[in-house]
Formats: C-alpha cells, sequence, structure tokens
C-alpha cells in the first residue's frame, strides 16, 4: 500500500466527507453553488443527491450519523462490530452496537474518490484474499487489515445465500484481525418448520454470542420499539413501490438507492423513518400530477436490475439512466418482502411478518426478516427452483412492467456468474431484453465506466429498446 494512503484511517475520511457535505444545504442557494467550485471531484456525487429536495439532505445526514457512529463508537462507550449488507443491523440498534457494513463503507469509497478503493482492495489480496474475491468486501475490509480503520470489536455475519466470498471474507478478517466471529448458517428453504426451527435456533445462539460480547442483556423493550420502527418503514416503502407501478413512475432512479442503503445502515431508527416518509411525500405529488421522477421529465424505458447497481465515480449509472430517459425500477437490494408487498404473487413463503406480542415472536419476526435479506433471500441454490432468483426476478417484472433487465456484479459473484446466462435466456423467452454488464461494480479497472457505457449504450440501441 503506498505511504500516503497510510497517512489516513478510511473510515475517517469517509466520515470528514459525509460532515461537510450534509452541511451543505444549511446555508444560501447562492452559498451551494458558490461551494461546487471548489469541490469539483465531489460535485458529481453531491449535486445527483440535493437535487433530489429534503430527501437528498435526510440522505446525506443519515449517511454522515452512520460514519460518525463508526468513529465514535469507542468514544461513546459502544462496541463495534464489522457485520455485511445481508445481515440486518436492527439487532445491533437493540442490543446498542455499532455497526460496520463493509459493502457499504466500499460504496461509499467507490462513489467518492477519483482513485476509487484501489489501493485497499489490492492490500487485501496482498495479505492473502484471492483478486476472485468479492470487492464488496475488499475495498473497505483492506483499510480495516492494514489498520488503517476503527478497530472491530467482533465479526458478525450470515453466509448470504451460498457466496462463499463474502463468507470466506469475514471469516479471513477474523482470524487475521483476531476477533470473535459468529456467523449464521442461511437458511435452505424459507417456508418449512423444520429449517425455520432451526434458524431460529441459530439466531438465538447469536443473540447469546452477542450478550457476552458486549456484557449486556437483550433489551425486550428496546427490540420491540426497533420493530414497530421497521412496521412504519415497511409501510412507507410499500407505498414507494405502490407508487412504482405507475407510468410513469413518480421515483426519481436514485431513490433505489436511499431506500437499501438506508436499510442497510438504519433498519428500525427513527431516521431512516423520516427519509422514508419524505420520499413518498415528494412522490405522490409527483404521482397526483402524472410526473416522471426523472429529471429529464420523459420516461422511455422501465429497466428492473436483478442483482446490483453500478457504484464507482460519482453517481454515473444513475446520471446515464437519467440522461436517457430510463426508469430504475430497483432491484434484489431495494425490496423488503415485507407481508404485504405488492410483488408477492406465486412467491408463497417468501416473505415475513412482524409479532411484537412476546420476546419469542420478536425473535422469531426478526430473524425471519433476516433470512429475507439480499441473496439470502434469492441465491440460496438453483436459479430456475420455486421461490428463487428466477421466480423473483420474474414477479418483480411483471408487477413493475419492466422493458428490460440489467445484471451487473463484480468478478467476484461466482454464484451468479454461474448460472447468470441461463437466467437470462429464460427471461428473454418470457419477453425481457436481458443485458449482461461486464464491469464490476466497485472497481473500474475490470472495464472503464467509459466501456461499461458503450455497452449500455449498444444494448439499448440493438434491441430497439431506444433509437
Amino acid at each position: 500500500m503506498r505511504p500516503e494512503i497510510k497517512e489516513y484511517n478510511y473510515d475517517w475520511m469517509l466520515a470528514s466527507i459525509t460532515d461537510a457535505a450534509s452541511k451543505t444545504a444549511d446555508g444560501t442557494e447562492k452559498e451551494y453553488k458558490r461551494l461546487l467550485d471548489y469541490i469539483p471531484y465531489f460535485r458529481r456525487t453531491l449535486e445527483p443527491i440535493l437535487s433530489e429536495g429534503k430527501p437528498g439532505i435526510t440522505f446525506l445526514k443519515l449517511f454522515n450519523e452512520y460514519l460518525q457512529n463508526i468513529v465514535h463508537s469507542h468514544d461513546q462507550g459502544k462496541k463495534l462490530a464489522m457485520t455485511t449488507f445481508c445481515f440486518s443491523p436492527a439487532i445491533f440498534h437493540a442490543i446498542d452496537v455499532v455497526p460496520t457494513t463493509l459493502e457499504v463503507l466500499s460504496t461509499m469509497g467507490s462513489l467518492m474518490w477519483k482513485r476509487g478503493n484501489f489501493d485497499y482492495l489490492d492490500h487485501s489480496v496482498e495479505l492473502g484474499l484471492t483478486e476472485t474475491a468479492c470487492s464488496a468486501q475488499r475495498g473497505a475490509l483492506g483499510a480495516y487489515l492494514g489498520g488503517l480503520a476503527t478497530e472491530v470489536d467482533f465479526v458478525i455475519c450470515d453466509t448470504p445465500g451460498v457466496c462463499d466470498t463474502n463468507a470466506n471474507s469475514f471469516a479471513f478478517a477474523a482470524s487475521y484481525l483476531d476477533k470473535p466471529y459468529y456467523q449464521l448458517n442461511y437458511p435452505q428453504t424459507l417456508a418449512d418448520s423444520r429449517t425455520g426451527k432451526y434458524h431460529l435456533d441459530d439466531y438465538k445462539e447469536m443473540i447469546r454470542f452477542l450478550e457476552a460480547q458486549t456484557g449486556k442483556k437483550l433489551d425486550v423493550n428496546k427490540l420491540g420499539e426497533v420493530l414497530e420502527e421497521i412496521k412504519k418503514q415497511d409501510k412507507l416503502i410499500g407505498d414507494l413501490e405502490d407508487m412504482h407501478q405507475l407510468k410513469p413512475t413518480p421515483l426519481p432512479p436514485v431513490y433505489n438507492l436511499f431506500i437499501y442503503a438506508g436499510r442497510f445502515m438504519f433498519s428500525g431508527l427513527p431516521l431512516f423513518t423520516k427519509l422514508l416518509t419524505e420520499m413518498v411525500e415528494t412522490a405522490r405529488e409527483k404521482a397526483e400530477k402524472g410526473l416522471s421522477g426523472l429529471r429529464s421529465g420523459h420516461e422511455k424505458i422501465r429497466a428492473f436490475m436483478c442483482y446490483i447497481d453500478h457504484y464507482t465515480l460519482n453517481m454515473k449509472f444513475w446520471d446515464w439512466l437519467d440522461s436517457h430517459g430510463i426508469a430504475h425500477l430497483g432491484g434484489i437490494l431495494s425490496r423488503t418482502f415485507a407481508d404485504d408487498s405488492c410483488y408477492l404473487e406465486g412467491l408463497q413463503g417468501s416473505s415475513y411478518g412482524i409479532d411484537t406480542s412476546s420476546m419469542d415472536s420478536m425473535i422469531d419476526s426478526i430473524a425471519q426478516m433476516n433470512a429475507r435479506l439480499p441473496m439470502v433471500r434469492s441465491i440460496r441454490g438453483q436459479f430456475d427452483k420455486p421461490n428463487m432468483w428466477l421466480d423473483e426476478s420474474i414477479s418483480l417484472a411483471k408487477t413493475f412492467k419492466v422493458d428490460c433487465v440489467i445484471y451487473n456484479g463484480t468478478p467476484g459473484c461466482r454464484n451468479t456468474w454461474g448460472m447468470v446466462k441461463p437466467f437470462a435466456m429464460e427471461l428473454e423467452k418470457r419477453g425481457y431484453p436481458t443485458l449482461i454488464m461486464n464491469a464490476d461494480a466497485f472497481d473500474d479497472r475490470v472495464e472503464s465506466w467509459e466501456a461499461t457505457m458503450e455497452r449500455l449504450d449498444e444494448f439499448f440501441k440493438v434491441r430497439g429498446l431506444l433509437s
């Protein structure tokens, strides 16, 4: 790793940027516009977010609070847990532990820095991870392995589906950093009672691990408060998904990022509820007027991301969609799979409900919710088994009336790469033109944004989706 990269901690640099960014809307419009001249590398990340008004401002403040919590966790007498985006932070919030989610921090570095996460990605490889280990973890993980982030107290996660690179990254981190480690097994099925009991027992054992590491007992009242807040959040996300079905959709492309990033960071906390409330209010105003959420104002095409978005430098991916009149109808990251979701037809057993009537019902609720997180829910084995990736994607494509499907991941997504071509063929048979992107969502050394953009242009023109 280059000496200059070792000058500052990774999480501290991110926190410093988001702290300044979260205050940009506090001044006058004139002050804000003048400021943009002084941040040429950051303005293309800041402008698309702040252009969304109140939700954009709240999103920046949410990001900032998340990072400040990480950097100051030990100052506040709290334990810091390294975790994954496929593990709900709600249980941490109920026991007063601060989560640091590798994929969220990797995304932040990729979006904000012109140099990207390259040094951190490579440092992980230098220490023993393979180059084909998922870059979603390797980015931020390189900083933690290099001692360039707030020291974590323990590592806790689940195996997201059958993603061995994700699981191995956290196991490697726990071993290298010599930290206590707990990993949930993933449920092989979601609906049968035998698997449900095993998953619930596993989750209870994980709670005992948390209690041992923190020296605290899980607070029943606090867990109830967190779950009741999640109920509100799921209802608001449901309202947004109902509006997503409208043509044109009143939701801007970036709203999908707001939904899943907020959920990965602050599920069960009031600040995320505030963000969702503002998003619903803003989208409803546009829906009542029949307006598109696109800044261009004209929806030409509706695209569904069947995996993840593209995160390298600035907001280029979302900007590209917006400038071409392409509505982003979400992806597997932005869906809750709560019981009253609008896309559950044909997906019996895939959803969860929340019951706060007793301690056991609350633990069962939070365990089942955790099992419906991205990849745990979708990528548990064969893509075409019932309630798996194909069924889920078809249900979502039908519900949101999409015109095409786009796959994007990383070279480390071996489980999806192993089945994405037959998966795409099945979608094509059902009338959904499907693009398989060869980019790395977090590392544009694999394929530059310019090359990615050309492939997107080619797909939409050759398939007759855009003139």
